[in-house]
Formats: C-alpha cells, sequence, structure tokens
C-alpha cells in the first residue's frame, strides 16, 4: 500500500526516523483539503514511541478540523539531524514522513494527560505548563495520529 523508498542508498531505518519523531520540535501535517487541495501546516508534536502515535493541539474548530471531520488520513513529515561530514557546504539532512489516520480526542483525562506530556516538551519548567493548561486547556482540541506507515531518509545538500 506504501511506496517503499526509491533510493534504496538514501534509506535509513525505521528506528533512525523514529529518533527523528522523537527529537524533532516540528514538523508538517498534511490533510485532505477542501475542493481536493491538499492542506499542510507546520505543527508542534508530541511522538510516543511505545505505542507509535504522535499527538498535537489545535483549534477546536477551523480548515484542519474540518478536512480531519472529513477524511482521517494523514502525512506527517520531519526534518533534521543535519550532519557536516566531508565539506561544510554539503550537509546531510534527515527525514521522515508517517502515513496515519488522525482523530480529534474526546475531552477527558486521556487528553489531558496527553495535552501535559505535550506541554512538557516545549516549556522548561512544569509550573509553566501547568499555568497555560489551566489558562488555556479547556479551549485546545488535542489529536491523535494512529501511524500506519513511517519511512525515512538521508540525503546531501548539493
Amino acid at each position: 500500500m506504501f511506496r517503499p523508498i526509491r533510493k534504496k542508498k538514501n534509506e535509513i531505518s525505521p528506528e533512525q526516523a523514529e529518533q527523528l519523531l522523537l527529537h524533532c520540535r516540528r514538523g508538517v501535517l498534511a490533510v485532505n483539503g477542501e475542493g481536493g487541495y491538499p492542506y499542510a501546516v507546520p505543527i508542534n508534536f508530541l511522538f510516543d514511541p511505545e505505542n507509535r502515535k504522535i499527538y498535537f493541539h489545535g483549534a477546536r474548530a477551523g480548515h484542519k478540523v474540518d478536512a480531519l471531520r472529513a477524511c482521517d488520513k494523514v502525512c506527517f513529515t520531519v526534518y533534521g539531524g543535519e550532519t557536516l561530514r566531508d565539506e561544510a557546504w554539503e550537509p546531510y539532512l534527515q527525514s521522515a514522513v508517517v502515513f496515519g489516520r488522525c482523530r480529534l480526542m474526546e475531552s477527558g483525562p486521556e487528553a489531558t494527560r496527553r495535552l501535559k506530556q505535550f506541554a512538557m516538551k516545549y516549556y522548561p519548567e512544569e509550573q509553566l505548563a501547568d499555568r497555560e493548561i489551566a489558562a488555556s486547556g479547556r479551549a485546545a482540541q488535542m489529536f491523535e495520529i494512529t501511524i500506519e506507515h513511517v519511512s525515512g531518509k538521508e540525503v546531501q545538500e548539493k
């Protein structure tokens, strides 16, 4: 169902791709938008490697929510892991592409727990995260991507 990496020499292992998901701070979520146009938006996210899920938050209404209610299939991409090996002007860059299904989480203990985990990835102190969740958490919609396929590659930019 999912295409393999075309240039096998550029492919990284699924474990390396998951390491990118663990350590990158931002990615791009693509959904099937209105009128057949794709809609891709940068998001902050949290990867749960044990359950192979990705979590993020957003507004309870809008283009992304409407698109996900119409079709739950998504593509999510992260990139990073830039390294210099031979010459400074030829960096290597890694990327991971995830295909999966995204659902809007119901408000409740599980969504609140995931929101807190998500916040702790980005906030320097737990007290700051707790304050923000107390002030704005009820307005946040949590989303959960169940990963169906992940692949990654490393290319040299030259």
